[in-house]
């Protein structure tokens, strides 16, 4: 028997939560295959890496995908119910469908995918691109949905965490020689708003002044909490500086940052889960592709 793509788990998966109440998403796998009628073989398939099944994969990225588009909400892990403008597309007697192309309506939902013209024809987009376009998009998809998982994580764990969390960053990233040495300052300083301080190399020869904010992400930093920490850093004779938070700087904190004669460098939620993804701090690797070409060159005789 074949399991449906995962668009055509959309709607049903939306239709499940109609009720209102919350939903566990451990429950919309078996009621989702008893809608298609799955049997427990085809319940079983798993992908190629055998790591998972078709079924989990496939409703996880509808899950996915509906969240992105506000027609769902995720009330806690795995738990999940309808939001008002999911009800409206029930209640709506011309959608009886959900696909990929009408989510598109949503600037959420173009948001994640990183769209810039929400009218665009995914289905005419895909016959032109090549298949290693097609690779680079659903990569960076798949890196999108993880850099939103590992901010909701990190909001949900305590500060002392979100502090461990900056100083193993910065050590992957090549500062502070080991994690050992690097935590030693962390979390410890506490005063005149510093919340630590990292050796910028091994030997310690100049020090980097943190400070970290574990703010909701829609908030915004502005430029006085910069100020404030530019003030710190003078008071400790600090040439250089890093403010890292989960939510957002202003466009006046950006600017401020770049006018004074102190280093300071900002990091916000997305550029700490993009930093988090490529020095593999929070994440380990599930699948490895390689692309390879022909080598004419052997061919020369």
């Amino acid at each position: 028997m074949t399991i449906p793509g995962y668009q055509d788990f959309m709607y049903p998966f939306l239709q499940q939560l109609k009720d209102g109440k919350e939903h566990r998403l451990q429950d919309l796998y078996r009621e989702l295959a008893d809608y298609f009628n799955l049997d427990e073989e085809a319940m079983a398939e798993t992908l190629p890496n055998g790591k998972q099944t078709v079924l989990v994969n496939r409703v996880g990225w509808a899950r996915t995908y509906l969240s992105k588009a506000g027609l769902i909400k995720v009330v806690r892990r795995a738990v999940f119910v309808i939001t008002d403008e999911g009800l409206n597309i029930l209640k709506d007697p011309n959608v009886n469908q959900l696909n990929r192309k009408f989510l598109t309506r949503y600037a959420s939902f173009n948001e994640f995918i990183n769209q810039a013209n929400k009218d665009n024809n995914d289905e005419k987009n895909a016959e032109q691109k090549t298949p290693l376009e097609l690779m680079d998009e659903n990569f960076h998809i798949l890196k999108k949905d993880l850099e939103d998982a590992l901010l909701e994580k990190i909001l949900d764990c305590s500060p002392a965490f979100f502090e461990r969390l900056i100083v193993q960053l910065l050590v992957a990233m090549g500062y502070g020689g080991s994690v050992q040495d690097a935590g030693e300052a962390i979390g410890k300083s506490g005063d005149e708003g510093i919340d630590g301080i990292i050796k910028e190399d091994i030997l310690g020869l100049e020090m980097i002044y943190l400070q970290a904010k574990r703010w909701r992400k829609e908030g915004s930093i502005g430029r006085p909490e910069i100020q404030s920490f530019v003030g710190s850093l003078v008071g400790k004779q600090a040439a250089k500086g890093i403010f890292i938070t989960t939510a957002k700087f202003s466009q006046t904190a950006y600017d401020y940052a770049q006018s004074i004669d102190k280093r300071v460098i900002l990091i916000d939620g997305a550029q700490l889960t993009d930093l988090m993804f490529k020095f593999n701090v929070g994440t380990t690797e599930e699948e490895v592709f390689v692309t390879k070409r022909l080598d004419l060159d052997f061919f020369e005789e």
